[in-house]
This record gives C-alpha cells, structure tokens and sequence, in this order.
C-alpha cells in the first residue's frame, strides 16, 4: 500500500478546513480589544461578551433594559471586604475619593473593594488579556498604595500599588454575557488573585455579522465544499493504494461517472444530427423568394 498519496489527501483536506476556519475568524486578530489568540491551538478568545458597559451606552450603541447597571461582584469570604470588578473596562459604579488615586484616575478603576468608608482601587483599566501557559490571564496595576508604603517612598523608592491578576475558566453551560468571579485570595493585601468563570473563556471563532464574514449559506457552502473534497480524495486514495487503479480510473465511481459522460455527450450527438436534418423552408413560387414576385394586373 502506498501511503504518501493517502497522507497527501489528508494534508489538503487538513488545508480546506484551516481556510474555513480562517476565513470566519478574518475580524479578529491580535491588536483587537479585549481579545486574546492562543498560541497552542490558534483559536481566539473574545472577552467583549463579559465587559460591561453603562446601560444606556453599549460599543456605542443603545441596549435594552437587559444591560446590567452593575460591575461583577465578588464575595471576600474570610477577607474583611468584597470587591467589584469589571473586565477590559472601568467599573460601572461612580468611585470617588478613591485613596492614594489622583481624581483624574478615578474614572479608570477596574477593581475596587470598600474597607472602613473607604475605596481602594486594586487595578486600572486593561484590555489586553494574554496566556500564561494554557491559562487565560488579565492583570490590572496602579492601584492604591500598599500597606506600609506610604511613609517608607522616598525620592529613591517608589510606592508600591496594588494589582490584580484574573483567570478565565471555561464554563459551557454559562449564557453568553454571563460570568462568576471569584476571590482566590490575596498574599500581602497588595496583590489580589481571581477565577472567572464564563463561556466567553471557552474559546473559538467569533463571527461578527457586520464584518463581513461568512453566513450561514456560507458556512453551508464550506461544508458542503469539505463534504465533496473528502469524497473525492479518499476515494481517489483508496482507488490507487486498495485497487491500484490508475490514470481516470481512480476517480471514485468511475463507472457511474464515465456512464453520465457517454449519456450526455450521446444526447448533444443526437440533438445536432436532429437540427442538421431539419429540411430547408421553400416558397411556395420555387426557388424565388415570395417577396420578390409581384402580382400584376391586366387592363380589359
């Protein structure tokens, strides 16, 4: 059995699915906003569907009363505040007074918790979520001041700022828009750890239907063209490998197709001797044309 033509076969069929694929992911690409590609199996991860946005403004566009009016929420547990998060944007809730935070970054903060009547930021805005490994991270900085850190900067030393780190787990049976955050737990106070859970983090291909891309006929099109490609090359491998047929004969079928080939091309023969054997029209005056003779009239 010869095997190279088999695995050719499956290297091109190999290629048709990787262009399907690409074709419907053409939108999305590494610079997009709050999206991230796995470099292991290539599929993007588009958090967009889990960033809330104000009510009344959505990606620029007004939503529902669906929309939420609130960030995420997280329960603190044995830590003595909970916190509230938002995703590759600012919380919705209006913080002021935020401590060791310049008024003109109140409007960035991303997550926050509230201790004692006061606010403390543990991150600004990010929109960039990458991988570590397998694990889809998100990190937010420049938050409050550390414990500890406010008497100990100098001109030398520089403040430390709270940060938090989020990892998104895949939750199939979540709704779209949907998520769980979770507190793992915090070290020092100063760097805080969280699990989201959401189906947003499963991965694969998101299809904008303003981008362009493909439908669902297309998408039927692309199945349908991957159903033919796969009937045609593994026959054509089995044909030459199994049978060792060769030339035309490796087509799988080839009885049945060469039999639809003869029966056409016999029909066009018989419809062609039919036109060539149609007689010729003649007037009813011979060989002269009807329209050259006249009729005259005779004088009495």
């Amino acid at each position: 059995m010869k095997l190279p033509s088999t695995h050719y076969s499956l290297v091109l069929l190999s290629s048709i699915l990787g262009l399907s694929s690409a074709s419907t992911s053409s939108h999305l690409n590494d610079d997009s906003p709050c999206v991230a590609r796995s470099p292991t199996s290539g599929l993007y991860y588009d958090l967009n569907a889990i960033s809330l946005a104000p009510p009344e403004l959505k990606n620029g566009k007004k939503v529902d009363g669906e929309a939420r009016d609130e960030s995420w929420h997280a329960r603190g547990h044995d830590y003595p505040a909970n916190f509230t998060i938002n995703v590759c944007a600012p919380v919705l809730e209006n913080v002021t007074d935020v401590v060791g935070v310049d008024s003109a970054r109140w409007q960035n903060v991303s997550a926050f918790y509230e201790q004692a009547g006061k606010i403390y930021s543990i991150g600004e805005q990010a929109s960039e979520p990458f991988f570590r490994g397998r694990k889809l991270v998100l990190n937010y900085t420049n938050g409050s001041p550390c414990p500890g850190d406010w008497n100990t900067a100098s001109a030398n030393t520089s403040i430390r700022t709270k940060s938090t780190i989020m990892s998104f787990l895949c939750d199939r049976d979540a709704l779209p828009n949907q998520a769980t955050t979770s507190f793992v737990g915090t070290m020092d106070s100063c760097s805080y750890y969280f699990e989201i859970r959401s189906s947003a983090a499963c991965g694969g291909i998101a299809v904008d239907p303003n981008s362009g891309g493909l439908g669902p006929g297309g998408v039927f099109g692309v199945i349908m063209l991957i159903a033919v490609a796969a009937y045609f090359i593994g026959g054509c491998a089995y044909q030459r490998t199994v049978m060792h047929q060769r030339g035309w004969r490796q087509c799988p079928n080839f009885s049945l197709w060469a039999g639809m080939f003869d029966f056409v091309k016999v029909s066009l023969l018989a419809l062609l001797a039919f036109a060539s054997c149609r007689p010729r029209r003649r007037s009813r005056f011979g060989n002269l044309d009807a329209h050259t003779r006249l009729p005259t009239s005779r004088l009495d």
